[in-house]
């Protein structure tokens, strides 16, 4: 009995890493698929931005997912055909929606959330 909670573990670790990589490539691709997907595997995540701020667009979920993902300025640019400046300029929008301080890394930010 004490040898199958392991590989039960073990099986468990690698399917949440089959659905981070899978979640991951459908962002990288820019997916419509991605925000049902990622609202499935993280129901938590868009519970929480919602009582911060309930009224979010589909495209502004789907820019905080990339921010979760921890993705780059320039990595989401790439993903979705805009400059890095176009990321910026939405970084801070939705810094402004969902009051966090300038001072505090957006990243940190979403990583807590």
């Amino acid at each position: 009995m004490k040898n199958k909670k392991p590989e039960s573990n073990l099986e468990d670790l690698n399917q949440k890493i089959l659905v981070q990589d899978e979640i991951m490539a459908l962002a990288k691709a820019n997916s419509p698929r991605l925000l049902n997907k990622f609202r499935l595997v993280y129901p938590d995540f868009f519970e929480k931005l919602s009582a911060i701020q309930p009224g979010l667009k589909n495209s502004e979920l789907i820019f905080c997912i990339y921010l979760k993902l921890n993705m780059t300025t320039k990595e989401i640019a790439t993903c979705i055909f805009v400059t890095p400046k176009a990321i910026q300029n939405r970084k801070n929008r939705i810094r402004k929606k969902l009051n966090i301080p300038s001072e505090f890394d957006i990243y940190k930010w979403f990583n807590e959330i």
